[in-house]
């Protein structure tokens, strides 16, 4: 199977790591140029000028659900004008009492040429069909929610 690999580069800037003292800004490189600095989330000390990893977690969800459901609607002939999602990712506790992404809910917003429908039933099989087909979704199992924008 395929290989994917990110590069992360985190560099103290602190005279010491001591706990709540030190920054967790860093960088990740995509493919040798594309560069994003990724920090701990608002909500731990992280800037909000930043993406974390919570968010990108969410990103990479909602980014292979709509590939999956541009691959799908392209084989059903459906053609798709547009596609926006607005994807929120809930920090909580787990089973284990350990903090995770316990659930992340995806509102995707499909738009179509003019001229084409599908009913809403259909809509939500193709759906469906893109969420259990999408890579990101069958590593994460079962905390994942698609509510349709309509």
């Amino acid at each position: 199977m395929n290989e994917l690999s990110i590069k992360l580069y985190w560099q103290r800037s602190e005279a010491e790591l001591a706990p709540g003292k030190y920054t967790n800004s860093h960088s990740i490189m995509y493919n040798d140029q594309n560069k994003v600095i990724v920090d701990a989330a608002p909500d731990w000390g992280g800037s909000i000028e930043h993406t974390n990893p919570e968010q990108a977690l969410a990103a990479a969800l909602s980014s292979c659900h709509m590939m999956t459901f541009l691959a799908l609607s392209a084989k059903a002939k459906w053609p798709v004008l547009s596609f926006s999602d607005h994807a929120i990712a809930h920090l909580g506790k787990s089973s284990k009492g350990q903090m995770s992404v316990t659930q992340i809910d995806l509102h995707p917003d499909v738009t179509f040429d003019e001229g084409f429908s599908v009913d809403e039933e259909n809509l939500k099989k193709m759906h469906e069909r893109a969420h259990n087909y999408c890579f990101i979704a069958n590593t994460l199992a079962d905390s994942v929610t698609i509510n349709i924008n309509s």
